[in-house]
């Protein structure tokens, strides 16, 4: 009969868990809010498409939102795919709730 051996070594030679007691930290303060009048990319393209009430393309999204002042591009170097994914990633993951439809090749209406 075998019988099963425990390795008593390995088990001695681990480290107790100590039990620090971390300083309690200062409240963070939190982030300021976003000005009233600014709006984040896909916001300001749902706009843009309720105001001229036809599909865009996402390039032009992209010129219509900086025109009007709603929404700039930070500086990126392909701003219209960034906007493209966006309301894809919204129309696949709300389905029939998204704000967004697509109307032809490359082209975004409202979904209403």
């Amino acid at each position: 009969m075998t019988t099963k051996k425990t390795n008593t070594k390995k088990a001695a030679s681990r480290k107790k868990a100590t039990t620090k007691k971390t300083p309690v930290k200062a409240a963070r303060a939190k982030p300021a809010k976003k000005a009233a009048g600014k709006l984040s990319a896909i916001n300001a393209a749902a706009k843009i498409l309720g105001e001229t009430k036809r599909a865009l393309s996402c390039k032009e999204l992209v010129d219509a939102m900086a025109a009007k002042g709603y929404w700039k591009s930070p500086g990126g170097q392909t701003p219209d795919r960034t906007l493209y994914s966006a309301i894809l990633r919204e129309i696949n993951n709300k389905g029939k709730q998204s704000r967004f439809k697509k109307a032809d090749r490359g082209q975004f209406a409202l979904n209403r």
